[in-house]
């Protein structure tokens, strides 16, 4: 079975940090866009950072550049989200996705993982 497995969320204190992990199976990421969406509730799911295939290039929402910092490790299969100086609004589920562009549209490959929860909370 294509599985992405988040790990890492947890209560934290604001200004604290917090590692969250992704670990993929039964497929190679290599070849694959892989990024971190969050969704706080009431709210609709946001791209909170992206990194390209080769680790070479990444992106980040304006509200996290600075304080968030993508990762990944092909060798092991896993991307990983340095947050620091944590605040308030960045309490939500955490989700890692797996892009993969074929040479059709309709080839495109796209996977999630369950999510994590992370509270940001005094």
């Amino acid at each position: 079975q294509v599985q992405l497995v988040e790990s890492g969320g947890g209560l934290v204190q604001p200004g604290g940090s917090l590692r969250l992990s992704c670990a993929s199976s039964g497929f190679t990421i290599s070849s694959y866009l892989m990024s971190w969406y969050r969704q706080a509730p009431g709210k609709e799911r946001e791209l909170v950072a992206g990194i390209a295939s080769t680790g070479g290039s990444t992106s980040y929402a304006d509200s996290v550049k600075g304080r968030f910092t993508i990762s990944r490790d092909n060798a092991k299969n896993t991307v990983y989200l340095q947050m620091a100086s944590l605040k308030l609004e960045d309490t939500a589920v955490y989700y890692c996705n797996a892009k993969h562009f074929g040479i059709t549209i309709a080839k495109d490959s796209d996977y999630w993982g369950q999510g994590t929860q992370v509270t940001v909370s005094s």
